[in-house]
């Protein structure tokens, strides 16, 4: 991956707060030979920083026998409605793109202003509205790519990393004057990404 991709990637999967999971959210799990923290953190669709937060660390060395414990991780359904949102929303965007689109969704699910699910999320109204526009159209009932789910997976495995996007928006077809008043994070492709 070329530096530029790296820089806008690392822009793009940033939130501000860092959620630090408890030993409440968490659940056990034994380790298997072979198995790496970034394996085990894609299996349970939890951020690798989060899998070694909750286990007190900071290293990679992992034992086969081990138990550890596994925050609370978003689920396969949840992955595969987030890469439907995906798909829908950056059709025709970059795999940078892709990336932050569903970056968006984790940071809503972790920002207090906006619901603690990725169903919630991906569904809310507001004022008669619906929060993406493919969920009002139907389009968000396509079924994604392969792409569209490594984006997900990416964005899950990045979790808690970056500069906070919550919104994002096409500047040429946007039509809330609202929208541009937010701080801008990143602009990727046709889409602006903001705080």
């Amino acid at each position: 991956m070329n530096k530029i991709i790296q820089l806008v990637l690392a822009a793009a999967l940033s939130i501000s707060v860092l959620t630090l999971p408890t030993s409440a959210d968490a659940s056990s799990y034994k380790v298997q030979k072979g198995e790496s923290f970034w394996s085990i953190s894609n299996k349970f669709g939890i951020s690798l920083s989060n899998l070694q937060l909750a286990n007190n660390r900071t290293g990679s060395l992992l034992y086969a026998g081990e138990t550890l414990n596994i925050p609370n991780s978003v689920s396969y359904k949840d992955k595969q409605l987030m890469a439907k949102l995906v798909h829908a929303e950056a059709k025709g965007e970059s795999y940078a793109g892709k990336v932050a689109v569903a970056t968006v969704v984790l940071n809503r699910v972790d920002h207090n202003e906006f619901p603690n699910t990725v169903n919630g999320v991906v569904y809310e109204r507001s004022g008669g509205h619906y929060a993406f526009t493919p969920v009002q159209t139907g389009s968000i009932n396509q079924a994604p790519g392969a792409e569209d789910m490594r984006a997900v997976n990416e964005a899950i495995a990045f979790r808690g990393q970056g500069s906070g996007s919550i919104y994002f928006y096409n500047p040429k077809t946007a039509k809330s004057d609202w929208i541009f008043s937010r701080e801008v994070t990143v602009t990727i492709g046709n889409h602006r990404f903001a705080k």
